[in-house]
This record gives C-alpha cells, structure tokens and sequence, in this order.
C-alpha cells in the first residue's frame, strides 16, 4: 500500500515531464524549423537576381556618357579621332591604340565640352588598346565595369563613342557572336565580341556596355566594311596590362601639353561645340542632372544664383523640346545662340502623393538666347536669357 502511495506522485511526475517535453519540441519546430508565414510590416525578402532588375535606359545613357571622352590627337601631318572612357579614380582613360599611336598632340573633350592635355603611358604593340591619363579628371568616378562575367550571343548591348566626330553618340544592338580572331595593321585580336551595332571612324575606344546590368563589357575597336558589324575586346583579358601601366606611371614625370597653345579654333567647330553644349544643358535638365547643367554656365552667371535657386527653376520641368537653333560667331571668337523652347511643367502647389501621370501640366514656350565662350580655356554658358514668347 505504502509502494503504491509512491508511486502514484513518480507516475505524474513522469507524465508531466512527457507532456512539457512534447510542448517545448513542438514549440522549436514551429518557431525555429518553420518558416514565419505571416508578412512583416517592416522586412520583405527579395527576391531576383542581378538579371531580373530594370534600369532605365536614359539614366543608364546619360550617366555613361559622364564618362566617356572624345580623343583628338594629332601631329604635323595628320590627326586622328576616337573615343575612350575612364578607367580608374587616377584620371586614366582607355582606348585604342590605333587612336593615339605616332601622334605628338593628344587631348581629351568631356561631355561637358570641357578639353584636357593627356599623357599617354601605355600603348600596345600586338593589342590594340592604350591607356590615357589626364590629371583632371582623378575626381571622375570611373565606369562599373565587368571583369568577370563574359557576353553571351543575343546579349542587348550600348554602344557609346563620338563617330564622325559626333560627340556621345549612341548605337544599340545585340552580341552576334563571340571568339572571334583576326589582325589588322599588326594588331591581333582574340575573343572579340562580334557585335550588330556598327563602329565606325571616331567610335574606336568606346565602352560597351551590357544594357541589362549596365557595366561595360568591352572595348569598341574595330568595324567592318560589309555593313552594321563592329568588334569589342574584353576587358578582362586586357585588365593586367592596363593596371600595369597605370601602376607604372604613378612614378614617372609625366609631361602635358598647353592646351591653349594648342588650339585652333575654327568658326565651324566653335559653331559645332556652342550647339553639343546647349543640347547637352538641356538633356541634363531633363535627366534632373542639375549639377552637371549648373557646372556648365560661367563663373558671372553663377555668381548671380546659387545651386539651389538654379534647380528651384527646373525642379517641376518633365519636358524641353528645342527648335531653330541659329548660332553666330562674333568678333571674339564667342558664339551668340538663340532658339526656341517648348518647356512642359507640372503645375505647382499640386500634392505630394498625386500621381505624376495624373497631374495638370503646364506648356510654355520662350525664345531663349546664349552666349558661348571660353572661359579659363574651358567652352561655358557664359551668360543666357529665357523670355515667354510674345506671340504664343
């Protein structure tokens, strides 16, 4: 009797102790094993991969184009034309080597119209890419690049260069194929990216760029004379000797030209830079870029009105469409610009969380003047009006 009295407190015990251990594995299953199926408020995961996210095609041109440059070189007899891109946070610049080899005079013009002396401290001899450096531009951030990931065959791609001499043009196509080996003029080339969009005289030593992921794949090089087909380099197989250079150089006495020396400045080309300016102004407008478009007037012009009061002018402009452009060069090799200008806000005041294709939108349009000149041997906006057209 005294046994059982025992061993009835021992068997609940036992039961109770069965009973918590079922509850606390049942409890780190749920909490620990299972997923939480309930969404939170403040985390989502995300899901995708670097594939999957879209970039929007303008941005993605118009930030591009910060780093791209026009090359110009020349020499007694003879200049050449062709594009390059920055490469690092030392002002280096990529491009062919057919664009700058044997030439004695070699300068850079930015996006911005601004023009740059360059050193060249590399040039190939079997392959034909070199390396620039231009002191100016160590503030530039240099382009994403990809030196790992190679192209594939249908891959969309961009294009950037100046051909023809037309600064920051733009061609699209696709990867048509890959490993491709030739020579021309002792230059070999191997893996190339055959490409459908076509490089021609000035787009030598351009980027291209990879239009989903946004960074640059190759070298635009060469272009063939049967129609649209050009071939790029890869940068990953040009990257060593392009670091070596650079890493070289950091300890030699690098010698740069005058630019003002230099220059020869003709009413076409002044005529031509003046009307790539006003363009450029505008579409930096347009991407919201006003940094840019207030880094291009001249010292009295923002001395006159600082950043932000320049951006309040522009914050609620969606669209600028330019037309009769006339440009006229004066005696002081300064270029008078006028034009007009259709520019479509949204009205202001409007709230916040309205959407922006509901909104009411305003069109105006203004007969705009510019003066083009150079200041500190750089082309500005140097000074410029904006007056509502009287018979609109």
């Amino acid at each position: 009797m005294e046994k059982n009295s025992k061993r009835l407190p021992i068997t609940i015990t036992l039961f109770i102790v069965a009973i918590t251990a079922i509850a606390l594995v049942s409890i780190y299953k749920t909490t620990y094993k299972e997923p939480i199926k309930k969404p939170s408020a403040l985390a989502q995961e995300v899901t995708g991969n670097k594939q999957s996210r879209q970039i929007d095609l303008k941005t993605l041109i118009h930030e591009a184009e910060k780093s791209v440059v026009q090359i110009e070189a020349s020499n007694e007899t003879e200049s050449s034309i062709g594009s390059g891109f920055v490469y690092n946070e030392k002002g280096d610049v990529v491009t062919n080597a057919h664009v700058v080899e044997g030439y004695d005079s070699v300068f850079i013009k930015t996006t911005n119209a601004r023009m740059y002396p360059a050193a060249v401290i590399g040039v190939g001899k079997e392959k034909d890419i070199a390396l620039l450096r231009i002191p100016q531009l160590s503030n530039r951030t240099p382009m994403n690049m990809d030196l790992k990931e190679s192209g594939e065959i249908g891959d969309d791609i961009i294009a950037v260069g100046s051909p023809l001499g037309l600064q920051n043009t733009v061609t699209m196509g696709t990867i048509s194929g890959t490993d491709r080996e030739f020579t021309i003029n002792d230059f070999t080339y191997h893996d190339a990216y055959q490409i459908s969009a076509p490089i021609t005289h000035g787009n030598s030593g351009g980027p291209l760029i990879h239009q989903k992921t946004g960074e640059v794949l190759a070298i635009n090089s060469a272009g063939a004379e049967q129609g649209a087909i050009g071939f790029s380099l890869p940068l990953q197989n040009v990257k060593d000797q392009l670091d070596k250079w650079s890493k070289d150089a950091d300890s030699k006495d690098l010698t740069y030209e005058s630019f003002s020396e230099n220059r020869n400045l003709t009413e076409s080309q002044l005529k031509e830079d003046a009307k790539y300016l006003v363009h450029y102004f505008h579409e930096s407008l347009l991407m919201r870029d006003y940094i840019s478009a207030y880094s291009m007037l001249g010292s009295t012009w923002q001395s006159k009105q600082s950043y932000q009061e320049f951006r309040d002018q522009y914050i609620h402009t969606i669209d600028i469409d330019l037309s009769d452009l006339s440009l006229n060069v004066n005696a002081n090799n300064q270029v008078n610009a006028t034009l007009e200008a259709k520019e479509t806000v949204h009205k202001k005041n409007q709230e916040n969380h309205q959407d922006s294709n509901t909104k009411e939108r305003i069109t105006k349009t203004y007969d705009v003047t510019f003066l083009i000149g150079y200041e500190n041997d750089q082309l500005k906006l140097l000074k410029g009006t904006k007056e509502k057209t009287t018979s609109r």
